[in-house]
C-alpha cells in the first residue's frame, strides 16, 4: 500500500507562552515492512533551534525550541510511505510457557526491556489471571496471542468517554470499556504478567468511508496496538481494538514500552495557562508505484 500521511497537532493557549522546549515523535520510522519518503515538516511559529535524534527504541525524535512569544503552536508533518504485506504467521509455534522460560535466559536488551513494568503498565496477578483465559497450559504462543486479541475485541467496548491517560488498567478491566490505547496497554500488561515480551506501537489506521461517500479530510485518527515476541519469527503485531493482525493498513510511527515512550508531542514551557488541543490526521491511500 502507498500512502501520504498528514498529521497536524495544534495548541491554543489562554495566555502568552514566552519559552517552549518540545520533543515530537511524529516522523514515521523505517521498518522491514515500511519504507518512508522524506517528511515535509512545518512548525509555526518557526523554532529558533531544531534537531533530530533517535531515542533508545530507535524512534525518530524531533527537538525544537521556541523563544518568541506565542499563543498558538502548530506542528504539521506530511510523509509519503509504502507498506508491504507481513510474513505469513508460523504454522507451528512453541508452547507459551517454554517461550516465557526461554525469555528468562535471554539477555537481549530489545526483548527484556519489553517484559518489565513501565509508566502506564504494572504486571500483577489480576492481569495474569485475565491472560490465562487464553494462555492455557501447553497452548502454542501464536494461537494464545491471537485468542487474547479476540478476547479483548469481543469483550471490551470502544468508548472514548470513560478513560483518560490516568485511568488504571484495573478500571479498564472492571468496566470493560476504553479506547485503543487502553486495549493495547491491557494486552501488553496481560502478556508481561505471564512472562512474555510485548511492546506498544503507535501509528495510524486507514479508515474507509461508507460506500458511495467521499473520504472526510481529517477523519482518520492516531491509533495504537501492540506487538509480542515470537521466537524465530519476529514481533507479531496485534490490534485488539479491531480484533485483527496489524498489517499493511497500519502505518507505523514508532514503538516503546507504553504510550509514555511515544507521545506525539511533549515538552516544557513558560506561561500558557490552560490550553485547547486539536489533532488532525489523514491517511491518504495512493495508487501507482512505491512511495
Amino acid at each position: 500500500m502507498n500512502y501520504t500521511l498528514r498529521h497536524t497537532t495544534r495548541y491554543h493557549y489562554d495566555a502568552p507562552v514566552t519559552l517552549c522546549h518540545s520533543e515530537a515523535r511524529v516522523l514515521p520510522r523505517k521498518t522491514p515492512h515500511q519504507q518512508c519518503g522524506a517528511s515535509a515538516l512545518t512548525i509555526s511559529p518557526v523554532p529558533q533551534v531544531q534537531a533530530e535524534r533517535r531515542d533508545v527504541f530507535g524512534n525518530r525524535v524531533l527537538y525544537f525550541a521556541l523563544e518568541e512569544i506565542h499563543q498558538t503552536l502548530e506542528v504539521t508533518v506530511v510523509t509519503p510511505l509504502h507498506t508491504q504485506p507481513l510474513s505469513p504467521l508460523p504454522v507451528n509455534s512453541a508452547a507459551w510457557e517454554s517461550v516465557a522460560q526461554q525469555l528468562d535466559n535471554d539477555s537481549r536488551f530489545d526483548t527484556q526491556l519489553y517484559r518489565l513494568d513501565s509508566p502506564f503498565i504494572r504486571r500483577n496477578d489480576e492481569l495474569a489471571t485475565f491472560a490465562r483465559r487464553c494462555f492455557t497450559p501447553g497452548r502454542p504462543l501464536v494461537e494464545a496471542a491471537l485468542a487474547l486479541n479476540q478476547l479483548i475485541y469481543h469483550t471490551f467496548e470502544y468508548d472514548p468517554s470513560v478513560t483518560t491517560l490516568a485511568t488504571p488498567l484495573s478500571d479498564v478491566l472492571a468496566h470493560q470499556r476504553g479506547v485503543c490505547q487502553d486495549f493495547a496497554h491491557l494486552a501488553i500488561g496481560a502478556l508481561r504478567s505471564v512472562g512474555l515480551a510485548a511492546r506498544y506501537v503507535s501509528g495510524y489506521l486507514e479508515t474507509q468511508p461508507p460506500p458511495g461517500q467521499p473520504r472526510l479530510i481529517g477523519a482518520d485518527a492516531s491509533h495504537a496496538w501492540l506487538a509480542t515476541w515470537i521466537p524465530d519469527w519476529g514481533w507479531l503485531a496485534l490490534d485488539p481494538t479491531n480484533g485483527t493482525v496489524a498489517g499493511e493498513q497500519h502505518p507505523v510511527l514508532g514503538w516503546g514500552r507504553d504510550y509514555a515512550d511515544v507521545a506525539p508531542l511533549k515538552g516544557v514551557m513558560n506561561g500558557g495557562g490552560d490550553h485547547q488541543l486539536d489533532v488532525e490526521v489523514d491517511v491518504m491511500p495512493l495508487t501507482g508505484g512505491a512511495a
